[in-house]
């Protein structure tokens, strides 16, 4: 009778143990699923397709790896729209996500509000456009860029440009956004080559990375330098303007366009030379390169200070023949 009692005792002992343990299981896999990382991806314009190839691979990635983390994508209306990108990252800020992947309007007025996103303990992880590198610095942040070396690759597209090129040719460069790391990086790029084969940059100007404002810088050029022979374009929007504006001059066939991206709008383009050369610097790898360093400082527990600081990604010349490696 005393075994019986005392068996019957142990077993209620043991059922009150297993309700008891069935929240704190609950709680423990609600907190799992609380902790999957929160990702949010900040571009330039929507309206230009590179960002929107970029979006698209990184909501790829996610649906891929849907259980490692989650994501959020954002973008702003136009090219020069700084403020309103700064308006992004402060709503991702109180949203509190855990990682900011950022392709920065400005190189230099998007650092303030970078140092905001740190501040609050978020993951910032610097994509496409480098954030000038003195104004971080003033500022004691550490933020890594995940992308390619623009100048090398702006060189790559110029050098193929030179061997239609002789001393003394003619050339224009159309930039973009001159406060932007990139657009400086290119249009250097772009300068090293037309040096290196003896051609003259005769004007350098911003088109704003857009269709119509490439455009209307080409045009203008086409008008004021008659013997023009090329047209350097930052990216391929512009580049798209530019061919606009040649074919308007009647000049299709004497001078020469290149831009840069390899957006899937110039394809036709490359086909048929009215764009001789662009740049590949694949925009989908770019924003998983980015969602992984992010993710892996996550995981690691690392503290922004200590990431590191550049982490190089690939970019090709691009002719009618398809990727030059």
């Amino acid at each position: 009778m005393v075994h019986r009692t005392r068996r019957r005792m142990l077993a209620v002992a043991a059922s009150l143990v297993a309700v008891a343990a069935a929240p704190f299981a609950a709680t423990d896999a609600a907190a799992q699923t609380a902790h999957k990382p929160k990702v949010a991806l900040v571009m330039k314009s929507l309206a230009n397709e590179f960002f929107l190839t970029m979006e698209n691979g990184a909501k790829d990635y996610q649906k891929h790896n849907a259980g490692k983390f989650e994501l959020i994508t954002n973008g702003i209306k136009n090219e020069t729209d700084t403020a309103a990108q700064i308006n992004i990252v402060e709503q991702m800020i109180n949203s509190k996500v855990d990682a900011i992947v950022l392709a920065p309007a400005d190189s230099k007025a998007l650092v303030p509000v970078v140092k905001k996103a740190v501040d609050a303990g978020i993951i910032v992880v610097n994509i496409d456009n480098r954030l000038d590198p003195d104004v971080v610095k003033s500022k004691d942040l550490n933020v890594p860029f995940v992308g390619p070396d623009n100048a090398k690759g702006a060189e790559k597209v110029g050098d193929e440009l030179a061997k239609k090129l002789k001393a003394g040719d003619e050339v224009g460069i159309i930039e973009g956004v001159s406060t932007t790391t990139n657009a400086q990086q290119r249009t250097a790029g772009f300068k090293a080559a037309m040096q290196k084969v003896g051609a003259k940059v005769v004007s350098v100007q911003s088109g704003e990375w857009e269709i119509d404002k490439g455009n209307a810088i080409a045009s203008a050029m086409l008008n004021q330098y008659p013997n023009l022979k090329a047209l350097l374009c930052g990216n391929d929007n512009m580049a798209i303007g530019a061919v606009s504006a040649v074919r308007a001059a009647g000049k299709q066939g004497k001078v020469y366009v290149v831009g840069y991206d390899n957006i899937g709008a110039i394809k036709p383009m490359l086909k048929d030379g009215r764009i001789l050369a662009t740049a590949d610097q694949y925009a989908a790898k770019q924003a998983v390169f980015g969602i992984d360093t992010a993710l892996k400082a996550i995981a690691e527990h690392k503290k922004q200070a200590d990431l590191s600081s550049v982490v190089e990604t690939p970019v090709d010349l691009v002719t009618k023949a398809g990727v030059v490696k």
